[in-house]
């Protein structure tokens, strides 16, 4: 769902097909029918067995309830009309994204409850031929980000206004996996031990030159200098972000240790220490991974070292199609072994592998408390669609940590031929 996992007109005509395309995927909403049909009943059964019959109970416009038998419902899916039942049945995914956030389907009882229990149902579910055949027609092939079109993406998720990504991230607006060494901890004592875990997994020191790719709101090259004396490059496309980070550098007198430059990873020159790039390899795309792996080790010093933090997945498989399409377009999660094309054509040595996949669910549960405690600021922002759509997002994102589908891989490395190497990993919990 991490850096930096994107996702109903809104107020701004820039960001108007952000939730809802107008043109595409709509049905007109016709009077609902007084009662309904057999198959419809049967339809839904069938969507309950390939969904693995998860606790959930299925309502129709007519009050006709389906529901797994065996188990106690723990929410209740409920259509107010026919037209949005044949969305769910021909679209799936996109249908229920879409007919949530416009209120035409609602859910009464735990949302993040139930989106763990289908998505731990279609686990257990994904090899079947049912489960296989629903996922290929809602599914699509991950998009060839190029420069033009990973700029477009970045804009429709991370440009919507700072003031909203404030109004329930931490203090330093960081949108990536918070780490938890104690249960605990608050959001902002969590991703502040996110950062020393990330600098000491880097044995960053006084004078190290980094680079960075992806800096989202420059959080952690700023913490990065005040914290361990690097001087840092921070590369990232979204224009909002770069100037609040600027900003911020400023502010805290970090200017002359801290450069955000707005522009693409590619375009990264000179020669560094360290290369770091936190949540942005979602946004990458796997068909450049070995250019990625290429600007590493173009940029990167002898005996440097680099990491790479983002979320993935154990078994190849597409993002999400509602968020992807709506949400965070572009955006997918690689299995390892996709990532291993960064490093393996250029020689580059895994040294550390760490999956913090249930640090990852706490934080977006600390995420949408947060959201949930704003809404009516949300709703005054832009409207009540944009609120249901993003709760459903953030719902889906603990669900799928939970489940177990998204992981958190942080991955450490160096060049093939160094030997200067930490013998332990000792240097990570000193």
């Amino acid at each position: 769902m991490t850096r930096n996992s994107e996702p109903m007109p809104l107020n701004s005509p820039e960001m108007s097909g952000q939730v809802m395309d107008t043109h595409d995927d709509a049905m007109p909403e016709r009077t609902a029918p007084s009662r309904s049909w057999s198959w419809e009943r049967a339809g839904l059964r069938r969507l309950l067995a390939i969904l693995g019959n998860p606790p959930i109970r299925f309502r129709l416009w007519d009050g006709h309830t389906e529901e797994s038998h065996g188990v106690v419902p723990i929410a209740t899916v409920e259509f107010t009309s026919r037209a949005s039942l044949l969305r769910l049945l021909l679209q799936q995914t996109i249908a229920f994204g879409d007919e949530y956030a416009r209120g035409r389907i609602r859910v009464d009882g735990d949302l993040v409850g139930a989106l763990t229990a289908i998505v731990a149902a279609t686990h257990i579910k994904a090899k079947s031929t049912g489960y296989k055949w629903l996922t290929t027609i809602v599914r699509r092939p991950p998009r060839f980000n190029s420069v033009p079109s990973s700029r477009r993406h970045i804009h429709h998720h991370y440009d919507i206004g700072n003031d909203f990504y404030r109004l329930w991230l931490d203090r330093e607006m960081q949108y990536t996996c918070a780490y938890f060494p104690k249960f605990d901890l608050s959001i902002e004592q969590a991703q502040q031990e996110k950062m020393h875990h990330v600098c000491r997994k880097l044995q960053l020191k006084p004078g190290d030159r980094v680079v960075e790719a992806g800096c989202g709101w420059g959080s952690l090259a700023r913490f990065m200098a005040s914290h361990y004396g690097a001087n840092v490059t921070a590369y990232n496309i979204s224009k909002e972000q770069i100037k609040f980070a600027t900003e911020c550098a400023a502010r805290e007198g970090l200017s002359d240790q801290v450069t955000y430059v707005e522009d693409d990873y590619r375009n990264i020159d000179g020669e560094f220490d360290v290369f770091v790039s936190v949540g942005m390899l979602e946004h990458v795309g796997v068909r450049n991974y070995q250019n990625l792996g290429e600007v590493i080790v173009k940029c990167l010093r002898p005996g440097g070292r680099g990491l790479i933090h983002a979320i993935g997945r154990n078994k190849r498989r597409t993002l999400n199609a509602w968020i992807e399409r709506r949400i965070f377009p572009g955006a997918y999660p690689p299995t390892l072994r996709q990532m291993m094309n960064i490093f393996e054509p250029v020689d580059l040595a895994v040294l550390d592998v760490e999956n913090l996949r249930m640090h990852y669910a706490k934080t977006t549960e600390y995420w949408l408390q947060r959201f949930d405690r704003a809404e009516s600021d949300v709703a005054e922002m832009f409207d009540e669609q944009f609120v249901r759509a993003w709760r459903l997002y953030l719902s889906g994102s603990i669900a799928a940590f939970r489940g177990g589908s998204l992981q958190l891989f942080q991955v450490v490395f160096a060049h093939g031929a160094d030997n200067n190497v930490p013998w332990t990993r000792q240097h990570i919990y000193s």
